[in-house]
């Protein structure tokens, strides 16, 4: 339990110095704002890297410098290689790790030796300034002490840039025209540097146009700007490239204690807990195997979001707020100030049970006492797939032949995504009664006593296409007595990448194929009355790119085809979602 009456409190005024050069190993000048206090002494450092303006960024937003040097700490915010004051050329990801350039490295020892710094040196900041903190680590600097990193990515390819091997359109398109437009006194001078500005404009108030354009690759708009982006639709096959950025795969390299925070509808939950479970098991030392620390609550991506009880549209109670500096202190008072605040008493998994809308600490994650448990899709009273509630959800398994569900997906006319954990488009918990309209949907009866999900969710379809590729989207949502379909957690699947993110394999149009779908992860209380829904689809545009069913290279075509797809749900192929159950 933290003793509070112990931690560091306001004892400093503070002062702030701006654009303080940081050379890199290339000789490559990084620029830094430092908040300190205004005392003689050395004190423990706070470091952000951001490439969303260090005058500005997310930790600015939230009021972290002036409230960690007033308590005694020095918080650095540094613009990452070629964004903003810093030189250099920005490529996401690039820089940080343990490659030829080692930016988060070079930081932190120029950072341990200031004048007004003890060597004790902490890490701070999410999304890509937590993409920052995670690379850090793989090259192990002698003065990082801990880390607390708020929601980002540990697989780049599987967490950030697609998902089950679909295109996260709608957030990296809007993400990389907004970098690209933030970056452009690095990229252009003079004329062109206005003209590209007017493109780029254009673009942000035509968004929802370009999301529909084909080809996808090459987008014209960040052509010879910011190339990355077209790197990425070049690579839609896990692999070399995507390697490079890989931290899940250096686990056994890290070392630091990390406290990890995400939540159930942020854009980056799977990393999240892949780095904790990974860092649990594999971290290169027993001490930082038993210093990792997980916190997860019904929140949206973003640092404001932390403190506050909305996720989209729904409101799970003034309990889902938590403030996050406060949440960070005893953490950095036990590990650079030496401080018994007693956080590392606590178990080390702290998660929101949605539903009930209470905490919870639990010993790990996944929960020891898990059951996963199959629910099947099963044909409803009718045998129709027209009304919204025919086909139904049951612990039962089929034990005779059923008809299977048939739909048609067209390209030209997807299912429009509503939330979810999603960027740059509306993103959260959404009512999902108006997209179901347009899916398949298998429904529980209501449930005579609650029932608590809690852990990794996926689903298991036997499906049949008549095209030679085609995608599979699963949702699962906690249906409320008035109607209110409340969306939990989802996934999706590239069907050519059933069996491999490598070595993608086409379908065979009227062959019966087995579809794994990793849906991530929630927690909630369905409580007597909800039922469980799960909603089987072909899209969810502008979140994912769409297949176009041809078979083709993907990105590079202009032209789709419709798609009839099937779901099979009889004896021999009991299409079904596995649901971590926990009965205490």
């Amino acid at each position: 339990m933290v003793d509070i009456s112990v931690l560091s409190a306001i004892k400093y005024e503070t002062m702030h110095e701006k654009n303080l050069e940081v050379p890199m190993r290339d000789g490559t000048i990084l620029r830094a704002n430092v908040t300190r206090p205004a005392a003689e002494g050395r004190f423990p450092v706070l470091l952000e890297r951001t490439p969303y303006d260090k005058e500005g960024g997310s930790e600015n937003t939230i009021g972290s410098p002036q409230f960690y040097a007033a308590r005694g700490y020095a918080v650095v915010i540094q613009d990452v290689r070629g964004r903003f004051a810093s030189d250099g050329d920005f490529y996401p990801f690039r820089d940080d790790g343990a490659g030829t350039n080692r930016d988060g490295y070079d930081t932190i020892e120029w950072a341990a030796t200031q004048p007004w710094s003890d060597g004790n040196v902490g890490t701070i900041g999410g999304s890509y300034s937590g993409a920052t903190q995670y690379r850090n680590a793989l090259s192990r600097p002698p003065h990082l002490g801990a880390m607390f990193i708020r929601e980002s990515s540990a697989d780049y390819y599987q967490e950030w840039v697609y998902r089950g091997g679909a295109f996260e359109l709608g957030f990296n398109m809007g993400w990389a025209r907004g970098v690209t437009y933030s970056n452009l006194p690095h990229l252009a001078t003079g004329a062109e540097h206005d003209r590209r500005k007017g493109i780029l404009e254009r673009a942000a108030e035509e968004q929802d146009d370009w999301y529909a354009r084909l080809p996808l690759f090459p987008n014209p708009v960040l052509e010879g700007l910011s190339d990355w982006y077209n790197d990425w639709l070049a690579h839609p096959n896990d692999g070399p490239y995507w390697w490079q950025f890989n931290i899940q795969n250096g686990h056994d390299q890290i070392e630091a204690p990390m406290y990890h925070l995400g939540g159930w509808f942020d854009i980056f939950l799977g990393g999240t807990l892949k780095h904790y479970v990974g860092l649990k098991r594999r971290a290169r030392t027993a001490k930082a195997r038993g210093s990792q620390k997980l916190i997860i609550g019904p929140w949206v991506h973003g640092p404001a979001n932390i403190d506050n009880q909305f996720a989209g549209e729904f409101d799970f109670g003034p309990d889902a707020a938590v403030k996050l500096n406060e949440l960070r202190l005893p953490w950095f008072d036990y590990h650079l100030k030496g401080i018994d605040s007693g956080i590392m008493d606590d178990p080390p998994v702290r998660i929101f049970v949605m539903g009930s809308n209470q905490w919870r600490t639990e010993a790990d994650w996944p929960l020891p006492d898990t059951r996963y448990t199959p629910y099947y899709l099963r044909a409803g009273a009718t045998g129709s797939i027209n009304s919204l509630n025919d086909a139904t959800l049951s612990a039962e398994p089929p034990d005779s032949a059923e008809n299977p569900d048939s739909y048609l997906y067209d390209p030209d006319n997807p299912v429009p995504s509503k939330g979810g954990n999603t960027l740059s488009i509306p993103n959260g918990v959404y009512d999902q009664r108006e997209v179901e309209a347009k899916c398949l949907t298998y429904t529980s009866a209501p449930l005579e006593k609650a029932l608590e999900v809690t852990g990794p969710v996926t689903a298991v379809l036997y499906g049949m296409s008549s095209a030679r590729d085609t995608d599979w989207v699963v949702r699962l949502t906690d249906v409320h007595p008035d109607g209110y379909s409340r969306l939990l957690c989802d996934g999706i699947l590239r069907a050519r990448y059933r069996d491999s993110f490598q070595r993608p394999r086409r379908l065979r149009p009227g062959s019966v194929y087995r579809f794994d779908i990793d849906m991530w992860a929630t927690s909630n209380t369905f409580l007597p009355g909800h039922r469980i829904r799960v909603t089987v689809t072909s899209s969810c545009f502008p979140r994912f790119d769409r297949n176009l069913n041809t078979g083709g290279p993907i990105h590079k075509e202009a032209v789709g085809q419709e798609a009839i797809n099937t779901i099979f749900h009889d004896q021999m192929r009991a299409s079904h979602i596995v649901l971590p159950v926990i009965r205490r």
